[in-house]
This record gives C-alpha cells, sequence and structure tokens, in this order.
C-alpha cells in the first residue's frame, strides 16, 4: 500500500477519532533523550543526525506535510488526465470540492496515480455527496452527477472495496488503541539491566590503607527503571523516572580502595529501595528556545550537550569515568533549572544552575545558600558530521561535603583540602567528528582550578586538577545495531598542588576501555566489557587492576 493511500485513510480515519490518532502520534515518538538515546539526556536541540547528538521531538511529528482539501483535480499536477475517469472526476471535484490533496497541488513523486490512488480520491468525493444528499434542503447534486458516481464505482469497485476494508481495519485498530491505552498523554518505558562483573589485581594503597590481595568476588547486580514521558501541548515534555537497584560500589577500602575501578550505574549502595531519581519539565520558548526545571535528580549532563555516544550507562560506556568529562557534567546537582537558546543550525548557548539540596530549608542548604553548580556551554555544529562544546561550570561544596570529581580520579582530585568547603572553576572542550557511518571519533579535556574557601584569597592555595579521553566508536561493527568501543585517557589527577607539594598526585594512571554490545534484538542487549587502570590512584606503587563486566539490558 502506497505511503499516499495511507497518508489519505489515516486523513479519514483522523475525522472519526482525532484525539486517538493523535494520542497514538505521541506515543510512537516522545519527547526523549534516548535516546536512543537514550532519555537520559533531555536537552540537545541542535539537529545532528547521530541520535548520540540530538533530541527527536514531539513537534517534529507535527512538522509533518498535513493534507488539505483541493478544488480541482488539475491541481493535482501528477494525475495524467488521460481518459474518461479523470475527465470525470475532475468535473465532480470542481462542483462538490471531495478530493484531499498536498498544499502544493501534487500527490508527490512526479508520477501518474495509481488506481487504489484514484480510488481514495473518488471515495472521498462520494463520501462528500452523500453527506450533500442527506443535509440538502435542495437538489445540489444531478440526476448526471450520480450517474458518473455509479458507473466509476463500478469501474473501480475491487480497489474501492479494498480501500475501504483497510480503512475499517484501521477504526477497528484506532478503537482499540482508546479502550487500552495506558494514557493519551503519557508514554511509560521501562528498561532492567543485570551487571556481572569483578576485579583482578591487588587492592590499591591510598587513604591510609596498604595495598593487599584482591578481595573482591564475582557479583551480579541489578538496576530497574520505570520512565514516564508526558506532554500536555506535543512540544513540552514532563519526565519522572522510578528506579531501584542493589548495587555496591568497588571503591571501599576493603575492595578496590580506588575510585578508578567504579562502574557507570555505580549510583546505589544496595539497599533496593525504590523511589524517584529524576523529575524535569522541559517546554519551548519560541521557536529556537527551551527551558527546563526540574525538583530531583536533574545533573549537568541534563541541562548540556554530552558528544560522546558512550554517554549512557544502561548501553554506553562500563565505567564511571568513560561516560563523560567530570569537569564539565558532574558537581554539586539535584535540581535547578537550564535555559538553551539555538542561533541557528550551527550554534547553541546553554545556561543553567543547579542546587545540591533545595528541599533542605536549615543554613548552608536550600536553593541559594548550599553547594551549587552555574553552567555555561557553546556548541558549535559546523557539518552535519562534526561538533564541538566549549563550556564553563562554577561550582561550590560545604564543608565536608567536597566531591570535586564525582567519584572519578584520585582521592587527592575529590577533595584536596580534607573537607574544607571548596570553590571551583571548570573549562571543559569536547570534540566529536564521524569519520563515516562506520567509525567515529571525539574525546575531551577538562582543567579544574580549586580553592579552600578559608578567607584567604592567595592563589597560591589553588589546585589544578586536570582529566582527557580519546575514544573510537564503531557503529554496526560486524552487525548492523552493535557498537563497538575502544577508550583511552586519564582520570582526574592533581597536576598543581599549589603551596603544597603534597596535594599533588606522584605518578600518572591510565585508562583503557574496551566495549561491544551485541543487538540481540530491539530490546535487549548484551555488553562484555573490560577496563584496565594502571598506577591506581595516580601512584605507581599500586599494580594495575582490570575490571571485567558482562552487562545485559532489556528495554520495554
Amino acid at each position: 500500500m502506497s505511503t499516499k493511500l495511507m497518508k489519505i485513510i489515516f486523513n479519514k480515519v483522523r475525522k472519526y477519532s482525532p484525539s486517538i490518532l493523535s494520542a497514538t502520534l505521541f506515543i510512537a515518538n516522545p519527547a526523549q533523550a534516548n535516546p536512543p538515546i537514550q532519555i537520559a539526556q533531555a536537552f540537545r536541540p541542535l539537529p545532528m543526525d547521530d541520535p548520540s547528538l540530538a533530541m527527536p521531538s514531539v513537534s517534529e511529528l507535527e512538522a509533518e506535510e498535513t493534507i488539505d482539501q483541493v478544488t480541482s483535480v488539475s491541481q493535482l499536477s501528477d494525475v495524467q488526465p488521460t481518459d474518461w475517469a479523470f475527465q470525470a472526476l475532475q468535473s465532480l471535484v470542481e462542483r462538490y470540492g471531495c478530493i484531499a490533496g498536498y498544499p502544493d497541488g501534487t500527490y508527490k513523486g512526479n508520477r501518474a496515480m495509481t488506481r487504489f490512488e484514484f480510488a481514495a480520491g473518488l471515495n472521498a468525493c462520494l463520501d462528500r455527496i452523500t453527506e450533500l444528499i442527506a443535509a440538502a434542503t435542495t437538489n445540489l447534486v444531478t440526476r448526471e452527477d450520480l450517474a458518473v458516481l455509479q458507473r466509476l464505482q463500478e469501474e473501480f469497485a475491487a480497489e474501492l472495496a479494498a480501500l475501504r476494508g483497510r480503512v475499517d481495519s484501521l477504526e477497528a485498530r484506532t478503537a482499540e488503541l482508546e479502550s487500552n491505552q495506558f494514557s493519551t498523554t503519557t508514554k511509560l518505558n521501562g528498561e532492567v539491566l543485570f551487571w556481572l562483573n569483578d576485579t583482578f589485581g591487588e587492592r590499591a594503597a591510598a587513604r591510609g590503607e596498604s595495598s593487599g590481595n584482591d578481595k573482591t568476588e564475582t557479583s551480579l547486580s541489578y538496576r530497574v527503571r520505570l520512565e514516564f514521558e508526558t506532554s500536555f501541548t506535543g512540544e513540552d515534555l514532563l519526565f519522572t523516572r522510578l528506579q531501584a537497584n542493589n548495587l555496591n560500589e568497588l571503591s571501599e577500602p576493603e575492595l578496590t580502595n580506588t575510585l578508578m575501578t567504579l562502574a557507570s550505574i555505580d549510583e546505589g549502595d544496595g539497599s533496593d529501595d525504590f523511589g524517584i531519581d529524576l523529575m524535569f519539565y522541559q517546554f519551548p520558548i519560541g521557536e529556537r528556545a527551551q527551558a527546563l526545571i526540574g525538583p530531583i535528580g536533574v545533573d549537568l549532563d541534563d541541562v548540556s550537550v554530552v558528544l560522546t555516544p558512550f554517554a549512557d550507562e544502561g548501553d554506553g560506556t562500563i565505567s564511571r569515568f568513560g561516560r563523560r568529562d567530570p569537569t564539565m557534567f558532574r558537581g554539586p546537582a539535584n535540581a535547578g533549572v537550564g535555559f538553551s537558546y539555538a542561533f541557528n543550525d550551527k550554534f547553541q548557548v546553554n545556561v543553567a544552575y543547579l542546587a545540591d539540596d533545595p528541599a533542605n530549608p536549615q543554613e548552608g542548604a536550600g536553593a541559594f545558600n548550599g553547594a551549587y553548580s552555574a553552567l555555561g556551554q557553546l556548541v558549535i555544529e559546523p557539518s552535519d558530521s562534526l561538533a564541538f562544546t566549549l563550556g564553563y561550570v562554577r561550582k561550590y561544596w560545604g564543608d565536608d561535603g567536597v566531591d570535586i570529581t564525582n567519584g572519578t580520579g584520585s582521592f587527592k582530585a575529590q577533595d584536596p583540602f580534607d573537607g574544607i568547603a571548596t570553590t571551583a572553576d571548570n573549562v571543559g572542550f569536547q570534540a566529536h567528528w564521524r569519520v563515516n557511518e562506520k567509525v567515529e571519533v571525539g574525546g575531551w579535556f577538562g582543567s579544574t582550578w580549586a580553592r579552600p574557601e578559608t578567607g584567604n584569597d592567595n592563589d597560591d592555595d589553588d589546585v589544578t586538577i586536570i582529566n582527557g579521553m580519546l575514544y573510537f566508536a564503531f557503529p554496526d561493527l560486524f552487525r548492523e545495531g552493535n557498537m563497538g568501543g575502544l577508550m583511552v585517557g586519564v582520570p582526574p589527577i592533581v597536576t598543581d598542588g599549589g603551596d603544597d607539594d603534597a596535594l599533588k598526585d606522584d605518578d600518572t594512571s591510565i585508562h583503557i576501555e574496551a566495549i561491544y554490545r551485541f543487538q540481540v534484538n530491539d530490546n535487549i542487549s548484551l555488553t562484555p566489557g573490560l577496563f584496565v587502570i594502571t598506577n591506581p590512584n595516580h601512584d605507581d606503587v599500586n599494580d594495575t587492576i582490570w575490571v571485567s563486566t558482562f552487562r545485559t539490558q532489556f528495554r520495554f
């Protein structure tokens, strides 16, 4: 069945059940961060072709060409007026205005109408004339026109019967959707992860603990998420995510004793608690801007653009550091507001303010008196295959809550001033290049200048922390839908301890990671992966640690 005929049929179905059709369209493609990628990033208006770089939106559905009435068959420029049927239908259309076509007066494709397409137009005229006969107070339809209609019906009887059967089937399916749909405004998504992992190598020395034998055992953990995507206007998005997991962090002193072994989904304490993990509302402001506001779970990557295709922990990287630059996209965050403005298809600006404990009314907390992150980011897309970002984030942590690198890098980089309230200025740069359909290359570099909030403005107190990553992505490796990845980087490291050389990390760790995601089908993927940390905690007295994983993802 041709696309053109389906559009005509949908136009007819919409007359009978417009609310159901609109709900079906929304459910088919809601605003999201999964995007495929995934929904984790909702703040990506740039129209990049790569799903990892762009956010599809409900408004794209509304941008589809609509079918309007035309008043003459001759306006349908790719219908050839070569036989009596065309002449007859042309006369009926000009008298009763009863065929639907595209606004530019064509059926697209610059070709003659098929018999099914012609039958669809004839069927529209039949319906229109039937309505006129039923409602008329005068004789609007002539005997001659009725005779012409009868002849046309006889010649196109088979096509009309098939067409009406398909319309009846669509109406029946629409009615079934109406009676069984979850909601006219909300789509429910789900994800379940099974996570099998183990580590090899001696426990690292740090935090007063000496190195020792590997004490980690092979573990099997899970994480489950339920995501509700709601749109009230077709252009906005209310996103609510529920989550439970039983994950335990490998960085504990009795295990690997280093933050560098944390997995991408290390977010829990093994408590199995189930509750709201993320909630925000995103809406457009005019044609070029959009805003986001959220009371819980909003992080810096939700209000900015992350270019790496490995950012999603469900089907991307297996390490926490491999997901994104901690300089730009990790920091004090939980709730806040974001604003994005696209000057054109090549330049976009994102700004945001996030607070760590906004619901707490006590002194030293709240929306504006506690730990916070303030972000500004410029996104540049010179072409469909190339993109860059440059950003700045101002961060503040109160006493005993400092986590500069958000669970990545060395312990010195995480809290260089032993719990003293800390301010940090952060600059980050990203690049992503789609070399061809099979190869993508990118990476990031971030630099942080942190200082203790002791009332002393001495610049010698500043500590410099840097990190960087180079990655290679191989979409559709060996099979369509699969993904291979290789990452090499340096986790956050203190390169300048200011006036205290003891704050500087002694050596350099190298993070090397390889993954291969095998897409079993649209709903299930399997990802074996391995990452290696040399000189853990940036200390060459520590032996190399290997972390192996096998991740199974279910989407529904």
